[in-house]
């Protein structure tokens, strides 16, 4: 997370082993949609029988030990009635489960969350779950992680594992419970113990949002029932090694562990296919022994690929994968199976002359643009959810997502892959995971069992992750690097898992003894700041990596704030900026908005209303968020100190939030979404804060020439009084940007609050670029001296009050929808009609049904749009037919001056 004073932040056949094993080699995270079972009647989960099967559980009943008398045998037992137990998913922490029973009212509304006792949660839960056997000939295993966080487990009334050993949020546990298994009905029962991030290593909130009740004690990754026969297949997995940087060949080395589960010498053989190309091998196994069995293009000519399909982030290239399969056998009879799906691309990240961390792909410079990545609050799985998040980042132009700790399930990273966003997972800060590292965390120290934990938790996810193309690095610490022994730890299980991705020591300035320097920074700002902030190469500016920053608080939409928030507490919001909001952080430092406040009043004028708050609001969240990403955009092929990656801190909230966000809890877009997505367009012209140049910065692969680009100047009235055009520009790709001209100062006539608006145009003449600013002659002053670690305060602020006497500014809007295959696709045309030059400022559009209610989620090609009289402009809106519940759709159309309208789409 970031610094801050130290109160404010070999497995066995019958017992669990600390999981240095491999990830799980079949089974799917599905989403539990299930309806809620009624009290005492739970759902039987039928286990697959064909070899190399992985069921997972279809979920689970729980209940509080302090309410259950009965041993841990009978509740253990097939037959055991569970009466006035509550059902759960199969990834589900207590809290998730009651919450999904009924028992609480929703806890993302209002101070709702205070209303949930702290101490029912501090006494183990039971989980319980029957599944139904048909074959016991073949061998039967629990394959397990996600245990938050320990558990003693049980089987058929027989304790097989304890707490001692299963242990951490991360650790894969596989238990051997073929002597248990009957024919029919057999029953697995966790007694899982409370969670303590400070004590545990798991998973903690920090100051991200108010704590869950429960502190995500549960089970929150699948429980596998897999089935093999005598031979079982494990860390199967895939290295890659691609020729860079032509891109013309690669070389793919496939492993796998060959485990005789038998107490007699058995003879396997393991055949393999990628593609067309097929391998195989026959390996004899001891009783007992386990064997590495490998193949490279030495003794398999066909794993050297001419032409191979590369793997690139989104906008940089396609998302090809390959699949590899592999089987095991015995006498003829299948034993096992596995199954893989990488992909092929090389990532490397020295250190640049400025001891920055560079990302390289495929040979390629890769300014990291990304956000920081919250799952739910109380950890549910929804696969659709993510997957609109993940479209959402692709949406913004960002490329990649920076999970801090909270390590999504497979599908996560199946889903980034797929969609082409990077990722950047580690460990989280503060708590347990910096207890020996970190004098401002509130963790506790390490003990020898704790050593253990944290290097199978290594090695689990290493295993799990190292396939995935999308994974672009793993930070072993965040803002501490870990010490020595803490690190041989984690880089030996990596080397053990034949991890090949960038390995970083911390998301901070800092070094640890075998890795070195980290590359990072992590200087702040997380409160507000103005938008000529991000130009200077210091602090938070934009120059080397920053690994996780914006300027705080990103206030919803009225739609949102009125889902999330009572009337009196939205009378609050925008009257007293003292007020302690319960739905920005637990934190001192952040409790309430008052920094964030008191700017807005400085530059906008002090509010009048939660309508003109919420408005002032989007606009001052699009021209920062705008400004962030265009310095680091701008400043990314600098000779000197070149910006080479920013984290937007976060990308999104995991509760109803009003801080630290591009999206809402309820995807909807506010002006931080906006302005990031003008930022990050293709091919951008923008304004620099600092040097008043006009910049036109080209993301895409490859040069553009004959562009134009055109500046004008307009006082709020719509008077033009500065205007010009520079034609045949040049730009290279992948990043490089031209300058186009620099804005004189002064200009006569100029009100202390005006408008540059800039248009770019290609050689066609057709528009591909435009930018609106609200700016001022009196700009923000800042006192570097005075910058904390999470903020630098501004001594004077820019003038912007003079937007409020702009006159209103009527805008027209036609709207239609068409719809094929569950996608709609809503067309709208905006025009600024009427008479008077005043242009229509951050005209917003909304898709809503015919309650007005948002159609959410969606993505518009562009939105929150400037009009000058006369202009006009086409949209398009691609969202869910479904989501419509078969509402007709409509559009709602306001703006900084243009009265709120809502026109029919159908």
């Amino acid at each position: 997370m970031f610094p801050r004073p130290a109160l404010a932040r070999r497995y066995t056949t019958t017992t669990v082993v600390l999981g240095l094993l491999a990830t799980l080699t079949s089974g799917a995270w599905a989403e539990d949609r299930r309806p809620a079972a009624p009290h005492g009647h739970f759902e039987t989960t039928r286990v697959a029988d064909a070899a190399g099967a992985g069921t997972p559980l279809s979920g689970f009943a729980v209940q509080s030990t302090a309410k259950v008398s009965d041993s841990p045998t009978a509740v253990s037992s097939p037959g055991y009635p569970a009466t006035g137990w509550h059902p759960a998913g199969p990834r589900s922490t207590v809290l998730a489960a009651l919450l999904a029973d009924g028992v609480y009212a929703d806890p993302f509304r209002s101070t709702n969350q205070q209303s949930i006792r702290r101490a029912d949660f501090d006494v183990p839960w039971w989980y319980r779950s029957d599944f139904t056997v048909e074959d016991t000939a073949r061998r039967t295993f629990l394959d397990f992680s996600g245990v938050v966080s320990a558990a003693d487990v049980y089987v058929n009334g027989r304790r097989t594992a304890s707490a001692t050993d299963v242990r951490g949020a991360y650790t894969r546990h596989e238990l051997d419970i073929t002597s248990l298994v009957r024919p029919g009905t057999n029953t697995v029962a966790f007694r899982v113990r409370p969670n303590d991030p400070n004590k545990d290593l798991t998973m903690g909130w920090l100051d991200w949002l108010q704590p869950p009740p429960d502190r995500n004690m549960g089970i929150v990754r699948d429980v596998l029932v897999r089935r093999s026969g005598p031979v079982t297949l494990h860390d199967t997995h895939v290295t890659t090694e691609l020729a860079v940087p032509s891109l013309a060949t690669a070389d793919l080395t496939v492993k796998a562990q060959a485990r005789n589960d038998t107490g007699t010498a058995v003879t396997a053989v393991v055949v393999g296919s990628i593609g067309g190309t097929e391998f195989r091998r026959t390996v004899s196994l001891g009783a007992h022994e386990t064997r590495t069995v490998t193949f490279s293009p030495a003794d398999t000519p066909g794993l050297h690929l001419d032409g191979p399909r590369v793997w690139w982030p989104a906008g940089m290239g396609g998302q090809p994968l390959y699949d590899l399969d592999l089987t095991a056998t015995v006498a003829g009879t299948a034993s096992d199976t596995a199954h893989e799906t990488f992909g092929i691309r090389d990532v490397r990240a020295p250190l640049n002359s400025a001891g920055a961390r560079q990302y390289r792909i495929n040979g390629r410079a890769l300014l990291v643009k990304g956000g920081g990545w919250s799952p739910d609050e109380f950890l549910r799985w929804d696969r659709a959810y993510a997957e609109d998040r993940l479209k959402y980042a692709v949406d913004l132009g960002l490329n990649t997502i920076r999970l801090e700790g909270h390590l999504e399930p497979d599908e996560f990273f199946d889903l980034a892959d797929r969609h082409g966003v990077l990722t950047l997972p580690g460990w989280e800060c503060c708590d347990k995971w910096e207890g020996d590292v970190n004098p401002d965390g509130s963790g506790q120290a390490w003990d020898d069992a704790d050593h253990a934990v944290a290097k199978a938790s290594m090695a689990a996810e290493a295993a799990r992750l190292r396939d995935h193309p999308s994974v672009l690095s793993f930070l072993i610490g965040s803002d501490a690097a870990p010490d020595a022994a803490i690190e041989k730890g984690y880089l030996d299980a990596l080397k053990a898992a034949d991890w090949t991705a960038p390995v970083v020591p911390a998301a901070s300035d800092a070094s640890s003894p075998q890795l070195g320097r980290s590359g990072m920074k992590m200087t702040g700002p997380y409160d507000w700041v103005p938008p000529g902030y991000w130009y200077a190469k210091r602090e938070g500016g934009a120059t080397g990596f920053n690994s996780e920053t914006s300027a705080g608080p990103s206030i919803p939409t009225l739609d949102t704030l009125r889902r999330m928030m009572t009337p009196a507490e939205l009378d609050s919001l925008w009257k007293d900026p003292d007020a302690k909001q319960y739905h920005r952080s637990p934190s001192t430092t952040f409790g309430t908005l008052k920094i964030y406040d008191k700017a807005l009043a400085g530059r906008y004028g002090a509010p009048t209303s939660l309508t003109d708050y919420v408005r002032k609001a989007q606009l001052a969240q699009y021209e920062n968020v705008r400004a962030q990403f265009e310095a680091y955009g701008r400043n990314a092929t600098d000779a000197d100190r070149p910006a080479t990656g920013v984290i937007h801190w976060m990308f999104n909230s995991g509760w109803t939030s009003l801080h630290w966000q591009l999206t809402d809890r309820y995807l909807d877009q506010n002006g931080a979404y906006f302005g990031a997505k003008k930022a990050n367009e293709p091919l951008h012209v923008q304004y620099s804060y600092d040097n008043r140049s006009v910049v036109v910065v080209n993301n895409r692969p490859g040069g553009v020439q004959g562009l134009t680009a055109r500046a004008t100047l307009f006082n709020p009235d719509g008077t033009q009084k500065y205007d010009r055009t520079v034609t045949g520009m040049t730009v290279a790709g992948g990043g490089a940007h031209g300058s186009a001209l620099t804005l004189p100062s002064p200009v006569s006539g100029l009100a202390r609050t005006y408008l540059l608006r800039l248009v770019l145009t290609d050689a066609a003449g057709e528009e591909v670029s435009r930018n609106v600013y609200w700016l001022s002659t009196g700009s923000d002053t800042l006192d570097w001296n005075g910058t904390t670690w999470y903020y630098t305060p501004t001594t004077n602020y820019a003038d912007l009050k003079g937007l409020a006497s702009m006159a209103p500014a009527p805008v027209s809007a036609t709207a239609v929808t068409t719809s094929s295959g569950g996608t709609s696709t809503t067309t709208v045309t905006l025009r600024r009609t009427g008479s008077g030059r005043t242009p229509a400022l951050l005209t917003d559009v909304h898709l809503v049904d015919a309650q007005g209610r948002p159609v959410l989620p969606v993505r518009w090609s562009d939105n929150e749009v400037s009009l000058w009289p006369g202009e006009s402009v086409t949209l398009t809106a691609t969202s869910r037919t479904a989501d419509l519940h078969g509402s007709a759709p409509n559009v709602r159309v306001s703006g900084w001056n243009t009265p709120e309208r809502t026109v029919p789409a159908a």
